[in-house]
């Protein structure tokens, strides 16, 4: 895999319109018919072949709004036939379940929630397999979109506990059927309730720990889908929470975008609804390929994002492919970043000429985005 990067392109960005606000079908051509083979089809023929020779394309799926027992053989095969693979696969809990998931007070919900995540790793392991990269194993996501609550009552303490028993009783079921997948939570404070379990990168974290100890869970290939969006709509760190990531060994995924306000041109940012713009060029990207890189992190980098409400086909396609382009800016600009200078000058306090060497590198990444675009 040496020199080898791996992107992953979601099956949810390719809808034909937001609706409610904004128009719900600029994109008619991504409705009705479109389904996710024909997506995947896409991604092979619009995609792929502008972006450089050392990228690697997967496919991002919900289970079961997205990819289901119905087409799942179309959905392998056009992964196949278009030489891309199964980078990431998620329960689709939240399309279901509107009073916990998996944590619900309710033990009817509950089941049902547990079933879907289970039918999500047969899938996986099942008809999807082929269609896995011959290196580099798929990640199972949770996203706690499902699980959260909005009444102050003990009963936030069950549904932690429930939360804990469910996920360590899908994690001995996975690690049944073969153990290969890394299973990760996407941290998020809000949405689709106004407050989460799990609502951060150290949440995750510790919710790892806590199943480790009481129910024997290893914590090896478990741990958390770096999402950038959704800790910056809260104002957090995203560059300390790689830290924390990549010192537990936690990052088994990676979701790259933006809330928009880390460039000074696409507005967005704290206090701010989920925007997901895709990949943006600035310091603190650059900053999170260097400590990647110096991780040896080389597993799925998803691009996690929206066309714009007034974007028609051709403009949402470019806008996946520019976010390709931006992190792979990022990472090359890392790269040609003297990182024993840039500590030597830390080290003396020189701060504004630590401030100098990261603004050169953000220049230098613009460079190399607009040659790879063009």
């Amino acid at each position: 895999m040496a020199g080898k990067s791996l992107h992953s392109i979601c099956r949810w960005t390719f809808n034909p319109g937001k609706g409610g606000f904004v128009p719900g079908d600029m994109r008619p051509e991504w409705g009705g018919a479109f389904g996710s083979p024909e997506m995947i089809k896409l991604v092979g023929d619009k995609i792929a072949p502008r972006l450089p020779d050392n990228v690697e394309l997967g496919i991002e799926l919900h289970y079961d709004a997205e990819v289901d027992d119905d087409n799942a053989a179309a959905v392998a095969d056009a992964m196949v036939d278009n030489k891309l693979y199964l980078a990431m696969i998620t329960p689709g809990a939240h399309c279901h379940f509107g009073y916990g998931g998996v944590a619900s007070l309710d033990p009817q919900e509950r089941k049902a929630a547990e079933e879907l995540g289970t039918k999500t790793v047969d899938l996986a392991y099942g008809t999807l397999k082929k269609a896995w990269h011959p290196d580099i194993e798929p990640s199972l996501i949770i996203w706690n979109g499902s699980f959260g609550y909005d009444i102050a009552s003990i009963g936030i303490g069950q549904m932690y506990q429930n939360l804990k028993e469910s996920i360590a009783g899908l994690c001995k079921y996975e690690q049944k059927k073969g153990g290969s997948l890394y299973i990760g939570f996407e941290p998020k404070p809000n949405e689709g309730h106004p407050a989460m379990l799990i609502p951060t990168v150290a949440s995750a974290l510790l919710f790892w720990r806590r199943i480790e100890d009481e129910f024997g869970v290893p914590r090896a290939q478990k741990g958390v889908n770096k999402e950038f969006g959704h800790s910056e709509m809260i104002g957090l760190d995203h560059v300390y929470d790689t830290v924390e990531e990549l010192d537990n060994g936690a990052m088994v995924h990676m979701h790259l975008n933006s809330q928009g306000y880390n460039d000074g041109i696409i507005l967005g940012g704290p206090g701010k609804y989920d925007i997901d713009h895709g990949a943006r060029i600035n310091g603190m990207n650059v900053a999170i390929a260097g400590l990647i890189q110096q991780a040896g992190f080389n597993r799925w980098k998803g691009h996690d994002m929206q066309t714009r409400a007034y974007d028609n086909a051709e403009q949402g396609i470019d806008r996946v492919i520019r976010s390709v382009l931006s992190w792979e800016a990022c990472e090359k600009a890392a790269k040609q970043l003297d990182a024993k200078a840039l500590m030597d000058v830390l080290a003396r306090r020189q701060t504004a000429k630590a401030e100098d060497m990261m603004r050169a590198a953000v220049v230098a990444a613009h460079g190399y985005f607009d040659k790879m675009y063009k």
